[in-house]
């Protein structure tokens, strides 16, 4: 009778070594704390005050947006003028889309370095980022201006966490309680809230207030930040991920409870968001899409029978 042959010591060497790095790398990547999301999810009821990023489905996927070769960051919704503006970082510009995402207008921006994010605060006021200056910039926006000049406009310097060359990503903003929020893309990956910036009211004192929660961000299982959302109508705040291919849905405390895929096959997509940067929503819930360099999608929830 033959004995069984000992595995040889390099092969055990070998399957160690491999058993550590699909370790390191589902560590890396987020999956285990993705993993154990989905299957809590199977059990817990969403939440009726859940916008439910999960129900959407892909209405325009991948539309060129004709006359834009640069690269595009961020996005956001003006329901005043019921269009999207974004912000080029190569050639600086601010530029306004339709909601089909045709481009309407041209803005150019001088001395805003690397701007990265906008976000629309009210009527024809905005505030732009700097990315690695870590500047705030607030601009007005009439129907005749034909350049914005960042040395004309009120600003502001955050100076947090100023290490390493990953800043500010993107923008969101709470009309109702006055908070800005501010996504650092990582390294660390933060959300900051900013009270007291744009200033409204010249007869009172200007006072910033600037709040971050570590702990709660380590929370979202993500790789990185390219966008915020602000969803006024549940106090819910979207955080877009372009590493993981996500768009999470985090509660009034800062916990994940629904997930969007921007993969191929999920949402109805054909193909997988090469490079998503910015997200919007308008009134009726619809999500905007903008992808780098120059892509356009429109994602909507099915409305029920």
């Amino acid at each position: 009778m033959r004995r069984l042959a000992r595995p040889k010591p390099i092969v055990i060497i070998l399957s160690v070594i491999a058993l550590i790095a699909l370790i390191a790398i589902g560590q890396y990547m987020r999956l285990f704390e993705r993993g154990w999301f989905n299957l809590h999810t199977l059990w817990q009821p969403l939440s009726s005050e859940a916008i439910g990023l999960d129900q959407y489905r892909v209405d325009i996927e991948a539309r060129v947006i004709d006359g834009l070769d640069d690269d595009v960051s961020a996005l956001t919704y003006d329901p005043v003028r019921k269009s999207l503006f974004t912000v080029t970082n190569k050639n600086s510009e601010l530029v306004e889309l339709s909601l089909e995402g045709k481009i309407l207008r041209r803005i150019p921006l001088i001395g805003f370095g690397d701007a990265e994010a906008v976000e629309f605060i009210s009527a024809d006021t905005y505030v732009i980022t700097d990315e690695h200056l870590q500047r705030l910039i607030k601009i007005h926006l009439e129907q005749d201006t034909t350049f914005l000049d960042a040395a004309d406009a009120e600003q502001m310097t955050l100076g947090v966490h100023m290490a390493g060359n990953k800043g500010f990503e993107g923008l969101a903003y709470d009309s109702v309680g006055k908070r800005l929020f501010v996504a650092k893309e990582r390294d660390l990956m933060l959300i900051y809230e900013v009270h007291g910036f744009p200033h409204f009211n010249p007869e009172k004192s200007y006072a910033v207030h600037v709040i971050n929660n570590p702990k709660r961000d380590a929370g979202m299982f993500v790789r990185d930040l390219s966008s915020l959302q602000y969803d006024e109508r549940s106090g819910h705040l979207l955080a877009l991920s372009d590493e993981s291919r996500l768009i999470l849905e985090l509660d009034v405390d800062g916990r994940p409870i629904s997930t969007m895929s921007l993969s191929k096959g999920r949402q109805g997509l054909q193909k997988t968001v090469p490079q998503a940067e910015g997200i919007a929503m308008d009134d009726d819930g619809t999500l905007y899409l903008v992808s780098e360099p120059n892509l356009f999608y429109v994602f909507k929830k099915p409305t029920p029978n």
